[in-house]
């Protein structure tokens, strides 16, 4: 729900646990309580997408919830997530961006322990993208009022037995016909990569290739296809930086381009998703496909600097469902 602060204030006072996403200064402003949120300022909205400075977006936990807790974790404690979620439900997790919690995450995710045994979705908070660099993106813990920039935060949601929780993806991007293209180690940034057997410097092949760098390049991990975004390309250094990780010895294709993000996140959302309970979308979809004032459907909530289902993710738009069991 896209509301003001005083609406969000009375459901905290009212004790509906929610989770929030903002301006800094909207959510210092809030009182403790059973709540989390995170900064950003980008939002899809029922009037569609929206930069705003004095309105939140707010997701209300279900009233039938039979547990709702919230923990911080920091870069030791952050392996415990799967172990954390709860049996039957489902976990929120807000990570600051560019912290090193959110390099560990980026990393490490997919060995954590029972990670893909439970639902853990959620996002990096950022800032407006004129103050990156300037203004650290920040997290808040309700309960005890912290805000936080090298922490994150999850809200961890247990459900009665007759209800389930499921993540889903909608990714609107597809492997181009272009080069397979490796990188020599794995991190978020790169100076080489290796394409047909042979090591290139990266501004001369990006340079040579003449790629989008608002395109993705895609991979696909266990047969998902995920994306990894541009951040920097700085061709005289040949040197690259990205919003996730590139791994070691993983292929990854250049994106072919979307052509209209609106039209193509409509035609991508299933129509029998059930009860839509979290979702957020990419920043980067927003700015690049022009979303401004234009909606990709029902599915609402915060733009973000990076989705996290099961482990973190680019450009794509990430959702829970619930459904009662057969």
């Amino acid at each position: 729900m896209f509301a003001s602060i005083e609406k969000v204030k009375e459901l905290i006072v009212g004790k509906t646990p929610v989770i929030v996403a903002g301006d800094e200064a909207l959510l210092r402003s809030l009182p403790a309580g059973n709540w989390m949120g995170g900064t950003i300022p980008y939002f899809m909205t029922p009037q569609g997408g929206q930069v705003s400075h004095t309105h939140v977006f707010v997701t209300e936990v279900p009233a039938f919830a039979r547990g709702v807790h919230v923990a911080t974790y920091d870069e030791q404690t952050i392996s415990r997530i799967g172990v954390d979620s709860p049996e039957n439900g489902y976990t929120i997790l807000i990570l600051p961006a560019f912290s090193g919690l959110h390099r560990r995450y980026a990393l490490e995710a997919p060995s954590f322990e029972h990670l893909f045994l439970k639902v853990v979705a959620g996002w990096i908070a950022g800032t407006h993208l004129d103050d990156v660099g300037t203004i650290a993106p920040k997290v808040f813990a309700g309960p005890t009022g912290e805000m936080l920039d090298a922490k994150g935060v999850a809200m961890h949601i247990q459900l009665p037995r007759e209800y389930q929780a499921k993540i889903g993806i909608v990714n609107t991007f597809e492997q181009g016909d272009g080069d397979e293209i490796q990188f020599p180690a794995t991190g978020f940034e790169a100076s080489e990569c290796i394409v047909g057997g042979k090591r290139y410097k990266i501004g001369n092949y990006m340079a040579q290739a003449q790629l989008d760098i608002r395109l993705p390049l895609v991979a696909n991990y266990n047969g998902t296809k995920c994306n990894v975004t541009i951040r920097t390309l700085d061709i005289p250094a040949s040197k690259i930086t990205f919003f996730a990780p590139v791994f070691e010895g993983v292929k990854y294709r250049h994106a072919k381009p979307v052509g209209d993000y609106a039209e193509r996140f409509l035609a991508a959302i299933p129509h029998d998703i059930g009860e839509a309970v979290f979702c957020c979308n990419c920043v980067h979809n927003y700015t690049y496909g022009d979303l401004e004032g234009r909606h990709t459907g029902t599915l609402q909530g915060p733009m973000t600097f990076g989705e996290i289902a099961y482990q973190l993710l680019n450009q794509t738009l990430v959702h829970v469902t619930l459904s009662k069991r057969r």
